[in-house]
């Protein structure tokens, strides 16, 4: 199933209360620094270096007008957790000193 969207995903938040937010595709995502901010702000994308944001500083985020073809083995379901399962190790367990070989 495709649902057009954007998908906001905090990472590393302050608190628990940042929760990945699903929004239509006709949003237009405006996150800005305040002006009597105090400090600055830092911007990473997809882990690529970081860019420094000052006051009144704003990152814009929208759908974009082209979409974005995927290469899947199987299907992009099947694939993301496949790819979730072997990333985080889910249902596996490892062998210790006192379970002999594995």
């Amino acid at each position: 199933m495709q649902v057009p969207g954007i998908l906001f995903t905090p990472i590393c938040p302050h608190s628990l209360s940042f929760r990945p937010l699903i929004l239509p595709e006709y949003v237009t995502l405006r996150v800005q620094v305040p002006f009597n901010s105090r400090g600055q702000a830092w911007a990473s994308f997809d882990g690529k270096g970081r860019i420094q944001l000052g006051p009144g500083d704003a990152l814009i985020c929208s759908v974009s007008p082209w979409p974005l073809p995927t290469a899947c083995l199987v299907d992009s379901t099947t694939d993301f957790l496949r790819s979730i399962h072997e990333g985080l190790h889910w249902n596996l367990r490892k062998s210790q000193a006192l379970d002999g070989p594995a």
